[in-house]
């Protein structure tokens, strides 16, 4: 979608660094962080949220994605948090998965 702003950030608009890639999704840093780390792990195509997503591969793709980039900067101890809906926090509609720790990276 041209006016979402994650589509902006995978389409590299912003030069946004990647913490984690593969070719489903993107990892990278929260601007506004919630917890010492607070990473967003989030699908290459746009699905507006959690209620949307009915691609059984991308969701195993996403969790994988959450091991994979906790595994590779060395975070052993990490909490996942989805927000579905605007009543329910949700800021940015595409979904994403934020990843907060209070280990540094």
């Amino acid at each position: 979608m041209d006016d979402c702003i994650f589509c902006k950030i995978i389409r590299g608009d912003f030069g946004t660094e990647f913490l984690y890639e593969n070719e489903y999704l993107v990892v990278f840093k929260d601007i506004n962080p919630k917890a010492k780390t607070h990473l967003l792990v989030v699908p290459k195509v746009h699905v507006e949220s959690l209620n949307e997503l009915e691609d059984e591969k991308l969701m195993a793709e996403l969790i994988k994605g959450v091991k994979a980039v906790t595994k590779k900067l060395g975070i052993k101890s990490y909490r996942v948090h989805i927000n579905t809906g605007k009543e329910e926090g949700q800021e940015v509609f595409h979904l994403h998965i934020h990843v907060l720790s209070n280990s540094d990276i």
